[in-house]
C-alpha cells in the first residue's frame, strides 16, 4: 500500500488546508447562511452540528475522498464480515455481535457466534433476575443489597461508567461500587461500610490471571471468609465474567455462575459482553436489551450510510483533519449531563489504547500524527476549570459537546442554564470577541488583549432528546466507530495494545525484589536498582 502521506488524496487535502487554514469561522458563516442547517447529521437517536469545524463544503468531500482510498469501505466490511482483522494476535474483530439481534447471523471461521451471545445473555439475565428479585440469596440467606465489580481497564471503565450513565434507570435498592486500583486503598474504600452477608462480588478477567484483579479478588476472598466463616460462602457471594473454568473453580467460584466471553471481543470493546452483568443487574434485562439495541442502530448506520452522512466516518474524519493538518495534539469531549461524568475517562481508554500506535499494520514507522490526547469533564463544572485554555491558550483543541434536550431531572430552570451554557461555549469558541468589539465596550485600551477572544476554535455539537439506555449504547458505538475509522486512515491495528505489556513484564520482576527477605541481586539500571534499595529500606 501506498505510505499515506504519499497518496494523491493526502496531497490534496494539504493543498486544500494552505487554502483554509487561515479562514475564520465568523466568515464562513457570514458567508454561508445555510452552514448551520446544511452541516449537520441524524442518526440512531443523534444529531451532529459539525458546522463550527475550520472547514469549507469543499473539505468533506476530499476527507471522504482519502477515506474510499485508503479502503475504508472494505476494512468496515472485513469487520462485520469476521475477518482477522487484528494481524497481530490472529484475531476476528466482531464486538458488533454482542448486540446483534436474536436471529442475525455474524460468522466467525464459518460460525454463527450469534447463538452463544444470547445463550450467555439469558443466562445473565436469568442471575440479573435473580439479584433484583432477591430469589439469588447470599450464604446465610440475606438479600445481595451491594455489587461490586473488581477488575480493570476495559473490565472496569466500561461498566463503571455505563452504572453510572444509567443510575436515573437502576434499581435504587441496590448499589454499585467499582474496584480497580491494585491500590489497597481503592478495595478498603469500596468495602469499609458494607456486609459480606448482603455484598455479591463479581470477579473481571478474561484469563482469570490480571495481577491487579486477582490481587483485589483474593483480598475479597479473605474478607468475605473473615467475616462469614465458611470457603462454601465463596460461592454464594462470586461469580466470574471468564474463559477459564479451572481457575474459577480453584477459587471456589461455581463454573454455573461463570459467564464466558470470546478471543474475538478486545478488552475495551467487552462493555456489553458479559463484563457488562453488572449494569444489568442495575438496569434490568429489558433495559439491557434498549441499551443493545442503540449499539446495533450505530452499527448498522456505520455498516450502510454512505461516507458523506455518516456519523462515525465524519467524526472520524475530522480528528484526523486536526491531528494530522492543524497539529492538534489533544480533544476535549464535554458531556453536558452529570450522569455522564466518567464518560471521558471511559473514552481515554477506548480511544488511546486503541490509537496510540507508532508503526502500520505492516510495521513501518509512521511520518504523520496518530492519535491525540482525549480527556474531558462534564459541564459546567469544566467551564471553571479549564475552559480558559481552551478559548485563550496557545493550543488548538478541538472539541465534542454532548447535550440533552430534556433532562432525567426536572428541577427549576436548571435544564435551561444547563443547555444555555453549552450552547454559549461553542457560540463563544468559534466566533470569539475582536479586539474592536471589545475596545468599542469602553474597555481601556492596555486591558483590551486580555478580554479578546480571537474565536476560530472548532467544535462538534451531539444532541439527543434524553439520556436513555439506548441513546447511550448509540453514543458508545458511535465512538467505537470514530476509532475504527482513525485506525484505517492511519493504517493502524486498533485491537492490539502491547504497549501495556512491557511495564507488566518489569512489574513480574520487581514485585520479588520488593519483597525478598534479604537483599537480592539488582540487575536494573541504576535508578531503578537505587529506588528498589531505598523503598526496602524505607519500608522495612
Amino acid at each position: 500500500m501506498t505510505p499515506l502521506t504519499q497518496t494523491p488524496a493526502w496531497k490534496a487535502l494539504e493543498a486544500h488546508h494552505q487554502t483554509v487554514r487561515d479562514l475564520h469561522l465568523r466568515d464562513l458563516f457570514a458567508q454561508d447562511p445555510a452552514r448551520g442547517r446544511d452541516l449537520a447529521i441524524e442518526a440512531a437517536g443523534l444529531y451532529l452540528d459539525y458546522s463550527k469545524n475550520r472547514i469549507t463544503r469543499e473539505t468533506l468531500p476530499l476527507l471522504t475522498g482519502l477515506a474510499r482510498e485508503r479502503g475504508l469501505r472494505e476494512r468496515i466490511d472485513a469487520m462485520f464480515r469476521g475477518d482477522r482483522i487484528n494481524v497481530t494476535e490472529g484475531r476476528a474483530v466482531l464486538h458488533t455481535a454482542l448486540r446483534a439481534p436474536r436471529g442475525t447471523v455474524m460468522e466467525v471461521e464459518g460460525h454463527d457466534v450469534v447463538p452463544g451471545v444470547h445463550e450467555v445473555l439469558d443466562r445473565m439475565a436469568a442471575f440479573a433476575r435473580g439479584i433484583r428479585d432477591g430469589s439469588r440469596k447470599g450464604f446465610t440467606g440475606k438479600a445481595i443489597r451491594t455489587v461490586v465489580n473488581i477488575g480493570i481497564g476495559g473490565s472496569d471503565l466500561g461498566p463503571a461508567m455505563a452504572c453510572e450513565a444509567l443510575r436515573a434507570y437502576a434499581d435504587r435498592n441496590l448499589q454499585f461500587r467499582f474496584v480497580s486500583n491494585v491500590d489497597a486503598t481503592d478495595f478498603r474504600e469500596a468495602t469499609r461500610d458494607l456486609d459480606p452477608a448482603t455484598t455479591l462480588f463479581i470477579v473481571a478477567s478474561k484469563t482469570f490471571t490480571t495481577q491487579e484483579t486477582m490481587a483485589n479478588a483474593q483480598s475479597a476472598r479473605t474478607w468475605c471468609l473473615d467475616a462469614l466463616g465458611d470457603p462454601a460462602a465463596i460461592a454464594s457471594h462470586f461469580v466470574a465474567v471468564s474463559t477459564d473454568a479451572a481457575k474459577v473453580a480453584a477459587f471456589g467460584i461455581d463454573t454455573a455462575n461463570m459467564f464466558g466471553f470470546w478471543d474475538w471481543v478486545g478488552g475495551r470493546y467487552s462493555l456489553e459482553s458479559a463484563i457488562g452483568l453488572s449494569t444489568m443487574i442495575a438496569i434490568g434485562p429489558e433495559q439491557y436489551r434498549e441499551y443493545l439495541d442503540g449499539f446495533h442502530a450505530m452499527d448498522e448506520h456505520f455498516r450502510t450510510a454512505p461516507f458523506e452522512r455518516n456519523l462515525p466516518v465524519v467524526m472520524g474524519l475530522l480528528g484526523l483533519w486536526y491531528a494530522d493538518f492543524f497539529g492538534a495534539r489533544t480533544v476535549a469531549v464535554l458531556p453536558y449531563d452529570h450522569y455522564l461524568r466518567r464518560f471521558p475517562a471511559y473514552l481515554q481508554q477506548l480511544v488511546m489504547e486503541s490509537n496510540g500506535k507508532s508503526v502500520t499494520l505492516e510495521g513501518r514507522r509512521v511520518d504523520y500524527a496518530t492519535s491525540p490526547v482525549w480527556w474531558g469533564e462534564p459541564g459546567t463544572n469544566g467551564q471553571h476549570s479549564f475552559y480558559q485554555l481552551i478559548h485563550q491558550g496557545t493550543q488548538l483543541i478541538p472539541c465534542d459537546f454532548i447535550a440533552f434536550a430534556r433532562t432525567l431531572n426536572p428541577l427549576g430552570s436548571h435544564h435551561a442554564m444547563l443547555l444555555s451554557n453549552v450552547l454559549a461555549q461553542t457560540e463563544a469558541l468559534a466566533f470569539g470577541k475582536p479586539a474592536e468589539a471589545v475596545a468599542a465596550e469602553g474597555t481601556p485600551a492596555w486591558l483590551v488583549p486580555h478580554r479578546t477572544f480571537e474565536g476560530n476554535r472548532p467544535s462538534n455539537v451531539l444532541l439527543a432528546q434524553r439520556l436513555t439506555p439506548g441513546l447511550l449504547g448509540s453514543l458508545v458505538a458511535l465512538y467505537e466507530h470514530v476509532v475504527f475509522t482513525q485506525g484505517a486512515l492511519w493504517d493502524l491495528n486498533p485491537f492490539d495494545q502491547w504497549g501495556v505489556e512491557l511495564g507488566k513484564e518489569l512489574s513480574r520482576r520487581i514485585l520479588p525484589e520488593l519483597e525478598a527477605a534479604s537483599e537480592p541481586d539488582l540487575a536494573h539500571d541504576s535508578s531503578t536498582n537505587e529506588l528498589i534499595r531505598r523503598l526496602r529500606s524505607a519500608g522495612q
